[in-house]
C-alpha cells in the first residue's frame, strides 16, 4: 500500500510517496514563483499550484504501481486568500500568509471591534496575515471583485478542490483565517457579518483525516490515479508538520526553521493566551495547539546568503563560524524582514543589523542571522513559558534544521534539547499520516504517530554556552522595543 503526502509550500510543493510501514519511498519537488507586487505584499497564481500536481504526482509515481496508491494529504500554507467566482474561477492571485498590506484593517479589527471581542469569537486577535483582513482590503480596495465572490478558499483546499471538485476544509487551517470559532470548531457568525462574509461562502469543516471525497474522474485521469483513491481534508502546514514529527497529544512541542518559524505546542485542551501573543488553534490530531509564529526564518539565511552573498553554498558561509565563537558574535541581527507577528504583531517592524564594527567578518553577519531568528524563536518560547507550559524538549524540523550549526545555536538559546526524528519531511509526512488514518489503517492520528515516527538524534545543549547565549539574548529583546517608534517612519 502506498499514500500520497503534498506539502503545498510558498516556494514549492514537495510530494511524498510513503508505504504503510510509514518508509518514504520517493519525493519530487515542484517550485513556482512567489510575486511582490508592491512592498510588503506576496502573491501567487493558484494554477501554479495545481500545475506543480499535474507534474509532479505523476513523476512520484514513475516506477510504482498507481493501483497500489490507498490515500492522498496535504499540508499546505496557511491564511492565505484564495477567492472564487460562481463557475469556481479564481478571482485574483492568491494574497498570502506573508503580505503585510492589512495594516489598516488589523488596526480597524483590533482596536475598533476590539481584542477582547475578537478572541471572544475566535479565540484569537488579528494579525496581517490572517484571512479575515484580507477579505477586509478586498472589499475596500477591489470592491468589484469581492462582490463576485461565490467561494473562499485556503490554498492547500484549493487544490483539494481540483482533486475532488469538493469545497472543503479542515479545522487547524481553518483556526487561522480569524472567522472561525476555535473552541467550538465551528464558523462564526459574528465574524462572517463583521467581515461581510456570507457563510456560504465557506467550505464545509473536516477533522484533518476525514475523507473529502475520491478523486474526480478528470483529476484521476490527469494524474495517473485510480478514482476511487480518497483525499483526506489534511491540514495547515504547522498542524501537518507537528503530526510529522510526532507532536501530537498533551505536552509536545515542535519547532520549524522553514520559510517562517513556529514553535508549536500540543493540548489535548482548548486554551488561550490571556494577551493573544501566541495563536490559539485547533489541531489535526483532534484537540489543539498554541503556537507562535515569525513571518521570516530560514527564509532570512536564504535572503542573506543567495540575495545579498550572492551563494546557494549554506554550509561553505558556516565553515568558519567555530564553537568558540557561539555565544560571543557582537553583531546582532533583527528577523523582521517581512513584519513581524508573534509576539510583537508588528507590520511595520523591519530586519536590521547592529552592532557592526571595522572588524565585522562576513562570518559574523551570518552567524547573526542564525542568532536572530533563533533569539525571536526564543521571544515565543517565554511566552508560553509565562502561561505555566512546560517546555522541557522539543522536536525541531523545517529546511534550516538541516544545519547542524543552527540547531547547536537554537538548543542552546532555548537551552533544551532538540530531537530530530528518523523522517524529517515535516508536513508532507503528516499529511501521509493522515491519509492512513483515513483510510483506517490506524484508529486515531496519536496511534499512527505512535507506531510510525521516532527520533534517530538529539542536540543537547551545552551548560556553559546557554549561559553565554542568555546573556546575548537579554540584550536582543532590549534592540526591537528602541527601534520601534522608527520603523513607521522608514515605510
Amino acid at each position: 500500500m502506498l499514500y500520497i503526502g503534498i506539502d503545498l509550500g510558498t516556494s514549492a510543493t514537495k510530494f511524498l510517496l510513503v508505504d504503510e510501514a510509514g518508509e518514504v519511498r520517493n519525493t519530487v519537488t515542484k517550485e513556482y514563483p512567489l510575486s511582490f507586487p508592491q512592498p510588503g505584499w506576496s502573491e501567487q497564481a493558484p494554477a501554479d499550484w495545481w500545475t506543480a500536481c499535474l507534474e509532479g504526482i505523476p513523476e512520484l509515481l514513475r516506477g510504482f504501481d498507481p493501483s497500489e496508491v490507498c490515500g492522498i494529504g496535504l499540508g499546505g500554507q496557511m491564511h492565505g486568500l484564495v477567492a472564487l467566482d460562481k463557475d469556481d474561477q479564481v478571482l485574483r492571485p492568491a494574497i498570502l500568509w506573508n503580505d503585510g498590506r492589512t495594516a489598516k484593517q488589523v488596526d480597524y479589527l483590533n482596536e475598533t471591534i476590539g481584542r477582547e471581542t475578537l478572541s471572544k469569537y475566535t479565540a484569537n486577535i488579528a494579525f496581517a496575515g490572517f484571512t479575515a483582513p484580507k477579505l477586509l482590503w478586498m472589499r475596500e480596495n477591489e470592491p468589484e471583485l469581492f462582490a463576485r465572490i461565490e467561494k473562499i478558499m485556503l490554498p492547500k483546499d484549493y487544490i483539494v478542490y481540483c482533486l475532488t471538485g469538493v469545497h472543503a476544509t479542515d479545522y487547524s487551517d481553518a483556526s487561522g483565517m480569524l472567522l472561525l470559532d476555535v473552541e467550538h470548531k465551528c464558523w462564526s457568525k459574528e465574524m462572517c457579518e463583521i467581515c461581510g462574509v456570507q457563510e456560504h461562502w465557506l467550505a464545509k469543516l473536516h477533522e484533518s483525516w476525514q475523507a473529502v471525497g475520491p478523486l474526480k474522474p478528470e483529476a484521476a485521469k490527469a494524474l495517473g490515479l485510480p478514482e476511487n483513491v480518497p483525499v483526506c481534508a489534511g491540514a495547515g502546514d504547522n498542524a501537518a508538520a507537528a503530526v510529522g514529527t510526532g507532536t501530537v497529544g498533551a505536552g509536545g512541542c515542535n519547532i520549524s526553521l522553514g520559510t517562517s518559524g513556529t514553535i508549536f505546542i500540543s493540548s489535548d485542551k482548548f486554551g488561550v493566551d490571556p494577551n493573544n501573543a501566541l495563536h490559539a488553534f485547533a489541531h489535526a490530531d483532534g484537540g489543539y495547539h498554541l503556537m507562535g509564529c515569525m513571518l521570516s526564518a530560514a527564509s532570512c539565511n536564504k535572503w542573506w546568503c543567495e540575495d545579498i552573498l550572492k551563494t546557494d553554498d549554506y554550509p561553505a558561509e558556516q565553515a568558519d563560524i567555530t564553537p568558540e565563537k557561539l555565544g560571543r558574535n557582537h553583531v546582532f541581527f533583527l528577523p523582521y524582514l517581512m513584519g513581524e507577528r508573534s509576539p510583537i504583531n508588528d507590520t511595520n517592524a523591519r530586519g536590521a543589523f547592529i552592532g557592526m564594527t571595522m572588524d565585522t567578518s562576513r562570518a559574523d553577519l551570518v552567524q547573526a542571522v542564525l542568532e536572530g531568528v533563533s533569539f525571536a524563536i526564543r521571544d515565543s518560547f517565554e511566552v508560553a513559558k509565562s502561561l505555566g507550559v512546560s517546555i522541557p524538549r522539543s522536536n525541531i524540523c523545517g529546511g534550516g534544521s538541516k544545519s547542524p550549526l543552527w540547531k547547536t545555536i537554537l538548543a542552546n538559546v532555548l537551552g533544551i534539547p532538540l530531537d530530530i526524528v528518523k523522517t524529517e519531511q515535516g508536513p508532507g509526512y503528516g499529511a501521509a499520516i493522515l491519509a492512513m488514518v483515513s483510510c483506517g489503517d490506524y484508529p486515531t492520528v496519536e496511534a499512527a504517530c505512535k507506531a510510525l515516527v521516532s527520533v534517530k538524534d538529539t542536540v543537547e545543549p551545552d551548560p556553559e554556552l546557554t549561559a553565554r547565549y542568555e546573556a546575548r539574548y537579554q540584550q536582543f529583546r532590549q534592540i526591537y522595543p528602541a527601534c520601534k517608534s522608527l520603523f513607521p517612519n522608514l515605510l
